[in-house]
């Protein structure tokens, strides 16, 4: 069952987000910058005398620069708070992790919150959100308000006819429902329990997006919830789940041709997983290598983690996974490993053992295709 996690990492921290302080001098240059930039120079770029009649004329000919507008602000102030992303790897259960969170926490849902800022500028504050409050939330109403806020933000409007409107922004959707289900893993039980039983409904709608990375996600948090609900012996099977099934099967064949070919192979073999598991609760385990060491992804809950981590991390995910004690600990990796030179040279496969172990696994493949394209001419 996934539990409220807290923890403290040591490992390397940015300049720019090491306290409450730093945050508001960020915030602060960026509103300056958009001052100064209203008001046109400063009085130390003032022409000296000569030349003030050329530049009066000079100036009466070109038009004033326009005015920045509150939400341009919010905007710069959004981009710049996201720019500090390893701000989260200070953050944990103790007073500064709590402290930096309180003080980020109203400004990124007071720009998620607004429709007047960019979508670019929201979607990073969702992803900001859901990380900084997995890492450092340490009360349930901080929990419980994230989640709220990020709810509203994927859950379709409703419609006068009473039906859902379809997805605007979908990488801002996204966003927020990937930081929904990567705080509905550390949800206690008493919250999971009201999601179970009216919160998840609001999840099949999206199934139906344009956008194949929402629909996909969708899927994904849907195997999270049954998983939950599994977990705590509690049955969904009723008339919308059959429904549900019948949607997933949809999407798990899907062939049209006005979808990127692309597209449609990885929803189909990723519904084809979320339909296994609903119907007979078996996820498919999935292995994660990095240096020396292995990591198994054995229930939804570890992957939607993982997928959140890399989302931020990209390609240093490897990196720490191997040396950042934080995410150590909340995969259970135990302690970083410590070794030497001689013990790295040796664990080093050869280029002719790589050469042969690819061409093993090419035989095998072959044969395996082979297989198939026998059983379907037995078939036709």
């Amino acid at each position: 069952m996934p539990r409220f996690r807290r923890a403290m990492c040591r490992g390397p921290s940015s300049r720019h987000a090491g306290s409450p302080a730093s945050e508001e001098e960020t915030g602060s240059e960026v509103l300056s910058h958009c001052s100064s930039a209203s008001e046109g120079g400063s009085p130390a770029e003032e022409p000296t005398a000569p030349g003030r009649g050329w530049w009066h004329c000079r100036a009466c000919a070109w038009p004033s620069p326009p005015e920045p507008s509150p939400s341009s602000c919010r905007s710069a102030a959004s981009r710049s708070l996201t720019r500090c992303r390893s701000a989260s790897r200070k953050m944990g259960s103790g007073p500064e992790g709590e402290e930096v969170f309180r003080s980020v926490k109203p400004l990124l849902i007071s720009i998620l919150t607004d429709s007047e800022a960019s979508p670019g500028a929201r979607q990073s504050c969702a992803t900001a959100l859901g990380m900084c409050c997995y890492i450092a939330a340490a009360d349930l109403e901080d929990l419980v308000s994230c989640l709220s806020c990020l709810e509203s933000i994927f859950s379709p409007p409703s419609t006068p006819e009473g039906g859902s409107a379809p997805s605007q922004h979908g990488p801002l959707h996204c966003s927020a429902l990937q930081s929904w289900s990567l705080l509905l893993t550390i949800c206690p039980p008493s919250h999971i329990k009201s999601v179970l039983d009216n919160g998840w409904l609001r999840l099949p709608p999206l199934l139906a997006s344009s956008n194949v990375e929402l629909r996909i996600l969708a899927g994904e948090t849907v195997a999270l919830v049954f998983e939950l609900a599994q977990a705590m012996e509690v049955d969904l099977c009723h008339q919308d789940t059959v429904f549900l099934c019948d949607q997933l099967k949809v999407l798990a064949t899907e062939s049209n041709k006005y979808r990127a070919k692309m597209d449609r192979r990885k929803q189909r073999s990723i519904f084809r997983d979320i339909l296994h598991f609903i119907e007979s609760g078996e996820y498919q385990e999935e292995t994660i290598c990095f240096g020396l060491e292995c990591m198994y992804l054995d229930s939804w809950a570890c992957q939607r983690t993982y997928q959140a981590f890399k989302e931020v991390l990209s390609s240093g995910i490897n990196h720490h996974l191997q040396n950042n004690e934080l995410l150590r600990e909340i995969f259970s990796l135990g302690p970083p490993l410590v070794l030497d030179a001689a013990a790295l040279k040796a664990s080093k496969v050869s280029r002719f053992e790589k050469h042969l172990y690819n061409s093993a696994a090419f035989k095998a493949r072959t044969k395996a295709r082979s297989r198939v394209r026998d059983k379907r001419a037995d078939v036709l």
